[in-house]
């Protein structure tokens, strides 16, 4: 049977979602604890692959396995199993057709960035940080630019392997106050580094080294040198990925905004 299970997971402690040869990664982790309920080899596939340092709010995976167990069996057992952190929040039987990544209809990643003269200390595993003042309202300018669809390839990375480089850029909502702000992302899939790309560009607008009107230019150009430099991968969270309602899944349990509490 195919069962699809959600899990949040800080990524600070892993060496990024997918699986290594010597391990220390997310994958790893969990399917290590799996295969131990299940009593057999188990292989899972996920939403989206994060990288290392990235973390997650809710990351959908599914597993094919012969052992008939209780869906609470797979969320407790796992968690018994798992470090600290790596939680699994539910877990659903679903049919055979369905799949983490391609079913997925939409994802929605959060950026969180710390905008203050001085470092963070407790929270550094779990935001960017700018020291130079930001202009908001430019960075807002500038992200409406990248709403829609496009052409990413300027916020592409060399090593992404995406058949196309054309996402379509659902929402990009800019939240600020207190010294932080969060960039959220929505859209029905992202490329290798394409938030912290965007990140690094509308950071590069909000300090007033390039106009709002830059972000479009870049479009435009598809050239990923001309670009603003890939942001820290600390401040990024996997926060919901959706799917459509025939699934019974409750993608929407932990909340479309779920806001990161920082140490």
């Amino acid at each position: 049977m195919r069962v699809a299970l959600a899990l949040e997971y800080d990524g600070s402690r892993y060496l990024g979602w997918q699986t290594q040869p010597g391990g220390g990664t997310v994958q790893d982790a969990l399917q290590a604890a799996l295969s131990a309920i299940a009593g057999e080899s188990t292989a899972v596939t996920c939403a989206g692959r994060t990288d290392r340092g990235v973390h997650a709010r809710m990351q959908v995976v599914h597993l094919d396995t012969q052992a008939v167990r209780p869906e609470g069996a797979w969320v407790r057992g796992a968690n018994a199993l798992l470090p600290e952190s790596i939680a699994v929040q539910w877990a659903r039987q679903v049919p055979e057709e369905f799949h983490a990544r391609y079913s997925a209809l939409a994802r929605t990643y959060r950026y969180v960035l710390l905008n203050r003269p001085v470092r963070p200390a407790l929270a550094a595993r779990y935001a960017g940080w700018c020291h130079a003042p930001l202009d908001v309202e430019a960075m807002r300018e500038a992200a409406r630019h990248l709403v829609g669809e496009h052409d990413f390839s300027v916020f592409r990375s060399a090593e992404c392997q995406a058949k196309t480089p054309v996402r379509t850029l659902h929402s990009l909502e800019i939240e600020a106050g207190d010294g932080r702000i969060d960039l959220v992302l929505r859209a029905n899939a992202f490329l290798h580094h394409m938030v912290r790309n965007i990140v690094g560009t509308l950071v590069y607008v909000g300090r007033g080294k390039h106009p709002p009107a830059w972000a479009s230019e870049l479009l435009a150009s598809r050239d990923r040198a001309r670009a603003a430099p890939t942001f820290a991968a600390e401040g990024l969270y996997l926060e919901r990925v959706e799917y459509p309602a025939c699934w019974s899944l409750p993608v929407a349990s932990r909340g479309a905004n779920a806001v990161p509490v920082l140490p």
